[in-house]
């Protein structure tokens, strides 16, 4: 990755934590560990300049399409228990989206687990 890239990356990812409600602090150990994952930056960088997902680097067989579709069923069991922070902000989910691959690049199993559990509670069966 050029500087350019990771200045026009950090711009972007700051701009990104600022809509999404999060702090210097947030920014500043995202941008860090987003730097530090080669598949991740990739993808991020392609994002920006498509605004579409590159979808090439998976983690436990997991893109951030797969991500993005856990997150948003992921977010109907939320408001089941009244917590809706994502509710009208698509800068948010995105950002979480690419924060969780961080995540799951280190702790693979926990996020699989959750990703095969955790899910909305819109279909027959659920319980």
């Amino acid at each position: 990755m050029s500087e350019g890239e990771k200045r026009r990356a950090y711009e972007w990812a700051k701009a990104l934590c600022f809509h999404a409600g999060e702090d210097e602090a947030f920014l500043e150990k995202f941008f860090a560990m987003l730097t530090a994952s080669e598949g991740v930056f990739e993808e991020f960088v392609f994002y920006l300049d498509h605004r579409n997902f590159l979808s090439a680097y998976k983690v436990a067989g997991y893109g951030l399409i797969d991500i993005m579709v856990w997150q948003m069923d992921h977010f109907k069991a939320q408001l089941d228990r009244d917590r809706d922070e994502m509710r009208e902000n698509g800068d948010r989910m995105l950002l979480m989206a690419f924060h969780t691959m961080l995540l799951m690049e280190r702790n693979p199993e926990h996020y699989v687990n959750l990703m095969q559990t955790e899910t909305g509670t819109d279909y027959v069966d659920k319980y």
